[in-house]
């Protein structure tokens, strides 16, 4: 912790350090993908998550939805076939939470462009 935070109660600390570990698992640019397409399809399998995330690695991904499934928002299920069919489903909080991130990504997509020129101006600005 920095010197100017050493006044910070230790009871509110106690109260955001759990919070920042929630906030930052399913704010990530992964979890944000795989919780999105999985609130828009309703059951994704793996090769599905694969198609509709770009640039994401088969490693990546199996981490993102092995720490999801065990946050409570995803669910896997695992047919016995040859080869396995696995699939996922959002829990009802996860469902909850889409919510809240469509609102997120609805606003990234309408001020995308303005904060593209907020950068070229400010880099700009700052040469």
């Amino acid at each position: 912790m920095s010197q100017r935070n050493t006044d910070v109660p230790h009871a509110a600390l106690q109260a955001i350090c759990p919070l920042n570990e929630v906030l930052d698992r399913v704010s990530g640019k992964w979890a944000i993908g795989v919780l999105t397409l999985c609130g828009a399809e309703g059951v994704v399998r793996f090769t599905e998550f694969e198609r509709g995330i770009p640039d994401i690695s088969r490693r990546m991904l199996t981490l993102t939805l092995r720490n999801l499934e065990r946050d409570g928002l995803l669910t896997r299920t695992v047919h016995p076939t040859v080869p396995p069919k696995v699939e996922y489903r959002l829990t009802a909080a996860a469902h909850e939470l889409t919510e809240t991130l469509s609102l997120l990504t609805d606003w990234a997509k309408r001020h995308q462009a303005y904060v593209h020129t907020a950068r070229a101006e400010y880099d700009a600005a700052h040469v």
